[in-house]
């Protein structure tokens, strides 16, 4: 079928991208209870996407949504707020929406994609940021580490 218009890409390199997470490492974010791998991230937009793993008893500190944010739980469950969430279920949260602490009722795995930064918080003020540039240095070191390893 024609089309009415040239619908092709302008720019001949655009290409998808694939994240093969069967065969990326763990990057442990929180010394025993907390791992990542990092699916994605986009300097250009500031979106990220991650496969996140939490034991049981994980605590993700309190936190706010710079932008908005989609999870699906894959195992385990979850509890946010008033709510728990288990596997299958899958949360939107809005841009602005403020957490308390979450924690890993069970061991838990989950679909994260954010449209931006986090930043976390207690009582006395800011206590760390989670963007697209974090992600990359933290990915940057996990390799890093790895080959020192090998």
């Amino acid at each position: 079928m024609a089309l009415p218009q040239d619908i092709s890409p302008v720019n001949s390199e655009l290409v998808d991208t694939l994240a093969r997470s069967a065969q990326m490492d763990w990057i442990e974010t929180t010394p025993g209870t907390g791992f990542m791998k990092i699916l994605w991230f986009s300097a250009e937009t500031g979106r990220w996407a991650a496969l996140l793993r939490w034991k049981k008893g994980h605590v993700a500190r309190p936190h706010k949504h710079l932008s908005a944010a989609q999870a699906f739980m894959l195992s385990g469950k979850l509890q946010v707020r008033d709510a728990i969430y288990e596997a299958g279920d899958y949360l939107y949260e809005a841009n602005g929406m403020v957490h308390g602490e979450t924690t890993a009722l069970e061991d838990t795995e989950y679909l994260f994609i954010c449209d931006g930064p986090v930043l976390y918080f207690d009582d006395a003020g800011f206590t760390g940021y989670l963007g697209w540039e974090q992600l990359q240095r933290m990915q940057e070191a996990a390799s890093k580490d790895k080959t020192a390893a090998e």
